[in-house]
């Protein structure tokens, strides 16, 4: 399913204030460095995009990956208005189109890295993006990790393993942003192009939290895990980016980790 609408750019995503000291003692995220961040574009107006929701659920299980569902709107009109949903979704799809200069969207999509795009239903397609990805020098090569405890989330950049060129002497490298996320949310639709179906959805990004720029140097953040937590919500992806929220670049780092 595509669309021709034009969809505006978001580039106001959520923030919280964040501050900028360690937490030993807390529960680590994942210990497998992920090799790619893998963004589904999925909608439940869309009767093409529930055997790509399915296959987002398999690629999970895979600890290299870091799994995300990217509920988008321009369908709703069709009948059914999607209830995992952020506008800002449809706003990241298109703004990864322009800089990928493809302008390519639809659903189901997958964006994998930030830099490459396959049907999000053909799992040799994504392996083929996942490949493409990685013959970036910097793609995925900056440590990103978590620790989780009661009361906060602490996030840590380290030394990246490659030199990375800057974009300029005051202009950061990325972007670092957290996403709160339901790792699974089954939702009956009841009108539209999958009406009577029962979909469950995994990892589903509920949030944006910006947390700040990188210039290549490690960096700490916490953030309250009050600030993090709604219905729902019961894991965390942190996010290392180039580029900007307007202009995404490739993904340099990228962690998970589950909520006590």
């Amino acid at each position: 399913m595509t669309s021709s609408r034009a969809l505006a750019i978001v580039a106001a995503f959520a923030a919280v204030s964040v501050l900028t000291t360690g937490s030993p003692g807390l529960a680590q995220s994942q210990s497998v460095e992920p090799r790619a961040v893998i963004e589904l574009f999925t909608s439940q107006g869309c009767s093409s995009c529930p055997p790509a929701d399915k296959l987002l659920s398999e690629l999970r299980s895979d600890p290299s990956y870091v799994t995300l569902s990217l509920s988008i709107d321009y369908w709703d009109y069709l009948g059914w208005k999607d209830t995992l949903a952020l506008p800002t979704h449809a706003a990241r799809q298109k703004a990864y189109s322009q800089v990928r200069g493809d302008r390519e969207v639809y659903t189901p999509q997958v964006v994998v890295n930030g830099v490459a795009q396959a049907l999000g239903s053909d799992r040799a397609e994504i392996e083929r993006a996942v490949a493409q990805s990685q013959a970036k020098a910097a793609a995925m090569r900056v440590p990103v990790h978590m620790a989780v405890s009661e009361d906060h989330v602490a996030v840590s950049v380290a030394d990246p393993d490659v030199e990375l060129a800057s974009p300029g002497p005051t202009t950061p490298i990325g972007e670092v942003w957290l996403c709160p996320l339901s790792q699974s949310v089954s939702v009956a639709v009841a009108r539209g192009e999958n009406r009577g179906r029962t979909i469950t959805y995994t990892n589903v990004v509920r949030r944006w939290i910006r947390l700040g720029t990188w210039n290549g140097k490690p960096e700490t953040f916490t953030v309250p895990v009050d600030a993090i937590r709604g219905a729902g919500i019961d894991a965390v992806a942190v996010l290392l980016q180039s580029g900007t929220a307007v202009r995404p670049g490739g993904m340099l780092g990228a962690s998970f980790a589950s909520l006590r």
